[in-house]
């Protein structure tokens, strides 16, 4: 008599852990974000703004979204799309799972917005993303020419 007692209780249990770990991202392994972030750079700014430019791949099972960007060069970073060949801030923009986000000249980037001071070519920006899921990256960004095109990367 007790050994159904014991099984229906161990069937039970592994029930209740089996519900743990979902797919909101906060269980290891599958449903979370696996973020780097490669091809980075900033050309040299000529006003008091800049365009910084970089591409966030994930690995993991789980989307994940860039809500925001901070950086001590400016008084403010804000998160731009470009739509129909217009620029406009959002709020966030999506990362897909086991895609990219890319960020680059003449689409979606990051808009530095009253420049503390004008970072110079050979210069490195510390830059700050932040996201819907995972944790805060920082990024190191090189100044490159203000007419500088990647080869490759984006």
């Amino acid at each position: 008599m007790r050994r159904p007692a014991a099984v229906a209780l161990a069937v039970a249990g592994a029930l209740v852990l089996a519900g743990c770990g979902g797919s909101d991202g906060s269980g290891s392994g599958d449903g979370t974000a696996d973020l780097s972030v490669g091809s980075a750079y900033m050309p040299q700014p000529v006003s008091d703004m800049a365009a910084g430019f970089l591409t966030i791949t994930n690995d993991g099972d789980a989307p994940d979204r860039l809500t925001s960007v901070s950086s001590d060069v400016a008084g403010q970073v804000t998160v731009h799309e470009t739509v129909d060949g217009a620029m406009q801030e959002v709020e966030a923009l999506d990362i897909p799972a086991h895609g990219s986000l890319v960020l680059e000249s003449g689409g979606n980037h990051l808009m530095f917005e009253q420049l503390k001071k004008k970072p110079k070519q050979g210069q490195s920006v510390s830059v700050q993303l932040r996201f819907e899921r995972s944790d805060p990256v920082m990024v190191e960004i090189p100044v490159k020419p203000a007419t500088y095109t990647p080869k490759t990367g984006h």
